[in-house]
């Protein structure tokens, strides 16, 4: 786990003025549109786990709505962690908030989730040839996972032809500027990571951006399943 908590900030001002659970999953970067829920199939008694998640909202909403029988969520950044729990904590044990890095949450996991999840989080953030292997020993045979990305990077620049890091602007608790490693791949470079992973049944999908403006982005959703 890192010293510096890159996430401090994020989220904190719509934390202070919506408390809710989501009334809807939403997969795209703009977090307006777009399928839903559906990509991850009928979780009816499923034990599903968000990586890198934030506040928690998709996972509050999923607890809700989507008949889970456990929802994890697992985040590094202390403070998105004690955000998490601040809003969703009453949720629990239906909703379970877990501060950890997800590769050691993933490997301290064998075959425990049904069907793993990101969106914008962790499989952004964490080397793919260190969190896919985990993600897979952590599925039961046949489990899935989905997850949302940038198809190209903020401002267009096209996404790396190989699983390369780039440097983004972040802040530290104290605001000063700093930067944090983000993975931008195209869609065959994520396909192979998840193959050479061990995943099967890998698919992807470009969704176009609803709305046009310098922070508009295309998504990449991604698939892949265990193999039973």
């Amino acid at each position: 786990m890192t010293s510096t908590d890159l996430w401090h900030h994020y989220g904190r001002t719509r934390a202070e003025r919506d408390r809710a659970v989501p009334d809807a999953f939403h997969w795209i970067w703009s977090q307006d549109g777009g399928p839903g829920a559906e990509l991850l199939g009928d979780l009816s008694g499923r034990v599903v786990g968000d990586l890198g998640a934030g506040a928690g909202r998709h996972a509050a909403h999923l607890a809700v709505h989507a008949g889970a029988a456990e929802v994890v969520a697992v985040d590094a950044s202390p403070a998105q962690h004690a955000r998490a729990l601040d809003l969703f904590g009453h949720l629990a044990p239906r909703l379970r908030t877990v501060r950890s890095d997800a590769v050691p949450h993933l490997r301290g996991a064998p075959a425990r989730y049904d069907v793993l999840y990101s969106v914008f989080g962790a499989l952004d953030f964490t080397d793919p040839r260190e969190l896919l292997p985990a993600a897979l020993t952590a599925l039961r045979p046949g489990g899935r996972l989905v997850f949302s990305t940038l198809a190209h990077f903020l401002g267009g620049a096209p996404a790396r032809t190989d699983v390369v890091a780039a440097e983004v602007p972040a802040r530290t608790p104290e605001g000063g500027a700093t930067t944090m490693r983000r993975w931008v791949l195209q869609e065959h470079v994520w396909a192979k990571a998840l193959e050479e992973a061990g995943f099967a049944e890998v698919r992807t999908e470009v969704l176009a951006p609803r709305t046009d403006g310098p922070r508009s982005a295309a998504t990449l959703v991604v698939s892949g399943a265990r193999p039973g």
